[in-house]
């Protein structure tokens, strides 16, 4: 662990936190991070939302984390449908292979989603409507105008369940079946990096740290914000992975909460750096 890490989740001005596998399991909240959230925000700390999932609207995140107890507007929230969205231009066409979450950011975007003829691009998101059809048409309109455009590329998706099948599994059927090479909106790639950095003011002199449940996705995503990572247990990752599938890992803790408390205590001094190791669930 980074000796410093933990000293820098407590003076942290910013805190940047995914929500599949971190805040809930498919809507189903992760220990209480309600309290954790309430904890960083009596601290003066402000706690934004960046997540690779583009199924559900701003209106459905504001809602699902109101029910979680977690209360936020949707400038808290960043979400890989409007990185794609930042992808293209007012007016082109587009076929969709997505949910709601992506048409809304298109539409916002002034972008067409059309269901016959040309297209300038063809979009890629979580469908639980996926099957052969869909399938053969994107792989279809991706050959014909050979710009494939997708939200994240995230192989499985956290469940109460267990791990299911993610966008990333959805895309790759498609750039199997049409041989068209992809283009990656969502963590932890450029467009996502360019909206948070924009949407969250980084640059400014704030303080930001990042959290997250996969070294791959929100790993590199901090390194490339250079902001400290932490990644949680709660999620894709079990608490024995290393540091393989991304960049070192600066603070490692067991969920949300685990996390917040620890950051308080140092925060308030009461334990310094040669003890971080005995700290309750991080290390």
């Amino acid at each position: 662990m980074n000796p410093h890490a933990m000293e820098q989740f407590a003076s942290a001005d910013l805190w940047i936190v995914d929500l599949d596998g971190v805040v809930w399991l498919t809507g189903e909240p992760i220990g209480e991070p309600s309290t954790a959230v309430a904890e960083l925000r009596e601290r003066g700390v402000r706690v934004a939302f960046a997540t690779n999932n583009s199924a559900l609207t701003i209106d459905d995140l504001v809602s699902r984390l109101d029910r979680v107890g977690i209360e936020v507007t949707a400038d808290d929230l960043v979400s890989s449908a409007g990185a794609l969205a930042s992808m293209l231009e007012p007016g082109q066409r587009v076929s969709v292979l997505a949910e709601g979450g992506v048409f809304e950011a298109l539409d916002q975007r002034g972008v067409d989603v059309v269901v016959e003829g040309p297209v300038d691009a063809v979009v890629v998101g979580w469908s639980r409507s996926f099957d052969f059809t869909r399938l053969a048409k994107a792989a279809s309109a991706a050959r014909a105008c050979g710009r494939l455009l997708a939200t994240n590329e995230d192989p499985t998706h956290p469940t109460p369940e267990g791990l299911m099948p993610g966008s990333g599994a959805l895309l790759a059927a498609v750039v199997t079946a049409s041989g068209v090479r992809p283009e990656i909106a969502g963590k932890p790639h450029g467009p996502m990096v360019e909206l948070v950095r924009s949407r969250l003011a980084l640059g400014t002199g704030v303080r930001a740290v990042l959290v997250g449940d996969q070294p791959a996705t929100d790993g590199w995503f901090a390194h490339r914000l250079r902001v400290p990572f932490a990644l949680v247990t709660s999620g894709v990752t079990p608490e024995a992975a290393g540091d393989d599938n991304g960049p070192p890992i600066d603070v490692r803790a067991a969920d949300l909460a685990s996390l917040v408390r620890a950051s308080t205590i140092a925060a308030n001094s009461e334990w310094n750096s040669a003890c971080y190791p005995q700290a309750p669930h991080v290390e």
